[in-house]
């Protein structure tokens, strides 16, 4: 009797669907909770969207307790709110509650760039240049996703460096509430170019020892996104069309 071979490849995927089929309540939410995110800064969901839970039970496959569940989570992280006789919708902000908030994030980050040991020792400097070549190779192919993970991962690891972790998760929680609030500059290649050059300024700064620059940098950092959704905050409150300027944003 012949042996039958067993294929490496096929057993990799026979494993892997294996373990999807195993996923926990808690890690399914939390993959749900990331591709809504996903979408939410990508601009496939948009501010004032309905999120209904029919929809969403379709498209997850999952029963309503879950889809409940999920846009509990999704309110919690600052992504979605609730409203009266509409249910639930991409969580939209007011020019007023924009610049309190933006105001807040350049108060915390400028401040972590203040405790970051200067000039960076090189192990740390590559891991963060490590991470900028993937943001570069994002923002060249047009990968809006890619773009926003790489985002996420360098300034994650850049405010890691200030070795505060109570100022870290007060950054990284309102950076998550601007979600909805960075999709317009996200998916415009004057910004994504913008801030790939800061990105870079940030480096330099950090190799050099230049404190000044870097908590400028940090700081100015922020204000592209924030002015691109007042904008057209402006516009609509004026009753005209944000889509029907020219600006470079």
């Amino acid at each position: 009797m012949a042996i039958r071979k067993t294929d490496p490849v096929a057993k990799a995927k026979a494993k892997a669907q294996a373990e999807a089929l195993i996923e926990s309540p808690d890690d399914q939410m939390a993959r749900l909770a990331g591709e809504l995110e996903s979408d939410i800064v990508c601009g496939r969901l948009h501010p004032r969207e309905r999120l209904t839970e029919d929809d969403l039970m379709k498209r997850f496959s999952v029963k309503r307790h879950s889809v409940r569940e999920l846009l509990a989570k999704l309110e919690q992280m600052g992504l979605v709110e609730r409203r009266k006789n509409v249910g639930a919708v991409v969580r939209d902000y007011s020019i007023r509650q924009v610049q309190e908030l933006y105001a807040m994030r350049s108060l915390l980050e400028m401040q972590a760039a203040k405790l970051i040991p200067l000039p960076l020792p090189e192990l740390q400097l590559q891991t963060l240049i490590a991470i900028q070549d993937k943001h570069d190779l994002a923002v060249q192919a047009h990968d809006t996703q890619g773009v926003f993970s790489a985002n996420m991962a360098f300034h994650t690891a850049l405010f890691a460096l200030a070795d505060n972790e109570v100022l870290q998760q007060a950054i990284a929680e309102y950076a998550r509430q601007s979600h909805p609030i960075r999709f317009s500059s996200l998916t415009s290649a004057d910004c994504r170019e913008q801030s790939r050059t800061e990105h870079w300024r940030i480096i330099e700064a950090l190799k050099s020892g230049d404190r000044e620059s870097l908590v400028q940098t940090c700081g100015a950092h922020l204000l592209p996104s924030r002015d691109v959704y007042l904008k057209a905050q402006q516009l609509r409150v004026a009753g005209l069309n944000p889509n029907s300027t020219s600006s470079a944003h």
